[in-house]
């Protein structure tokens, strides 16, 4: 019984990471229906910027955080103002090849910089830390900071959403561009704010993934699978549906380990099977 319950702790703290993964998707997607293939590929790149600062220049895994999430946000603000607002249509295939060009080009220049090798960062012993709990069992110190960072990045987005003169924008552009444009609100701005936040969540992620595991330049197609599994079985657009679709495909991959080493990403990809067929809107889709 206690090695199943360390299953189910050990897949929900990976849903913690799994979470992060799909936040800033369900982001861009909630507010201008954006689909970024390329989102994968930018939490590989912020897991490799992560790497270099602290293996170049010797700085700390949250130092190097400081300085990669005000750079993903400002590289998300100039990316949506510079290329993805002019493909910001109700057809999704001009974004979708973009976003895919975009990836291609991010896994190359990765290729070019680091080479195949896979490379981990260095987090001082915090990957390896641990907490013990009753019954002999014990959980990482980091896998359960990637979940906390998981829950606050949902209840923060959910309270910019919910609460903040932002969060009424991104909810106006979303319901009728047109009709906000009348109000005089920015869509061009707005949405590059989004996606600024969405790839700011992104440099999270990466940097937590590059501490948790190793990282190789054609890792970001995977991540970008986990990520769309997540986004669809918690509902499209929705922040805490992807909070517990995170979860539930967690779970699943762990459970499916515990039974057999090979079995755990196919549990993952039969679950999401499984709830399109259930609820193919997600669990908690995203209503008008």
């Amino acid at each position: 019984m206690l090695s199943w319950i360390d299953t189910v702790l050990q897949g929900l703290m990976l849903g913690g990471l799994y979470a992060l993964f799909a936040m800033g998707l369900a982001l861009m997607f909630g507010v201008m229906r954006l689909v970024n293939t390329a989102h994968g590929d930018l939490v590989i790149l912020a897991a490799f910027l992560g790497f270099l600062l602290t293996d170049s220049l010797g700085i700390g895994p949250l130092g190097a955080a400081a300085l990669v999430v005000p750079c993903a946000f400002l590289f998300g603000y100039v990316l949506q103002r510079g290329v993805l607002n002019f493909v910001v249509t109700r057809d999704p295939l001009p974004s979708l090849v973009v976003t895919f060009g975009m990836a291609t080009v991010v896994q190359n220049l990765l290729l070019e910089a680091f080479s195949a090798d896979s490379r981990s960062i260095a987090a001082g012993g915090l990957e390896t830390a641990s907490i013990p709990l009753a019954g002999g069992l014990t959980v990482g110190v980091l896998p359960v900071f990637t979940l906390l960072t998981a829950f606050c990045a949902t209840l923060g987005l959910q309270w910019i959403t919910g609460h903040t003169a932002l969060g009424r924008a991104f909810r106006a552009t979303s319901d009728d561009r047109e009709a906000a444009l009348l109000m005089g609100i920015g869509d061009r701005h707005i949405y590059a704010l989004a996606t600024g936040i969405a790839v700011a969540i992104v440099g999270v992620a990466g940097i937590l993934h590059g501490m948790r595991t190793t990282i190789a330049p054609s890792d970001g197609p995977v991540q970008l699978i986990y990520a769309f599994e997540v986004v669809i079985i918690g509902g499209m657009g929705s922040f805490w549906g992807s909070f517990v679709g995170g979860m539930i495909l967690g779970v699943a991959q762990s459970i499916g380990f515990r039974l057999d080493p090979g079995w755990g990403i196919l549990a993952g990809h039969l679950v999401f099977v499984l709830a399109l067929i259930v609820r193919p809107s997600g669990l908690f889709p995203k209503t008008r």
